[in-house]
């Protein structure tokens, strides 16, 4: 018999600013909006920074909207290889078991689909396409979120100017 797999996708527009978005756990202690540390030092992935409860999403955008989606699986979805020039992988854990998107500043909160195993351990995948592009074509976005235990972050694909310098700087 098939495995049958659960897999919700969004996408809505995303306005950042300073390049920032964040991932928050929805619980009462939330930490916002806070000081992010360095990237991992043996396995830095730049445009993506996981700190208790919280994900600081980097982009190549400064100020406006952008396109972003978000996959909420089941299982591992794969990653969108084709169609994104950079890929990072990085875990994070859930105490509440839902998640929001919320833009810099607190302007707007985009609630997530539900968690398939409630609170515990995740696997965010960032991909990102067209980071170097200045203004000759947009950058796009895709979030992909699934149950797996805690391991150490990794680059899947890089080949923006971008990414390597948001790696290089900690």
């Amino acid at each position: 018999m098939p495995t049958v797999t659960a897999t919700r996708t969004i996408s809505f527009g995303l306005w950042v600013s300073y390049a920032q978005a964040y991932l928050v756990d929805d619980t009462d202690d939330n930490p916002g909006y806070a000081t992010f540390a360095d990237d991992h030092p043996d396995h830095p992935v730049g445009i993506i920074r996981v700190e208790d409860g919280a994900a600081l999403l980097l982009t190549s955008t400064h100020t406006g909207t952008l396109d972003f989606s978000v996959t909420v699986a089941d299982q591992d979805p794969g990653a969108d290889t084709d169609g994104y020039e950079d890929i990072v992988e990085i875990s994070f854990h859930s105490e509440a078991g839902r998640l929001s998107l919320c833009e810099w500043g607190g302007e707007g909160v985009h609630e997530l689909p539900e968690l398939p195993s409630g609170p515990g351990w995740y696997r965010l995948r960032y991909h990102a396409v067209n980071m170097d592009e200045e203004s000759e074509a947009e950058d796009r976005y895709l979030l992909q979120i699934w149950p797996e235990p805690e391991s150490v972050p990794r680059v899947i694909k890089s080949t923006s100017a971008h990414l390597a310098y948001w790696r290089g700087v900690g």
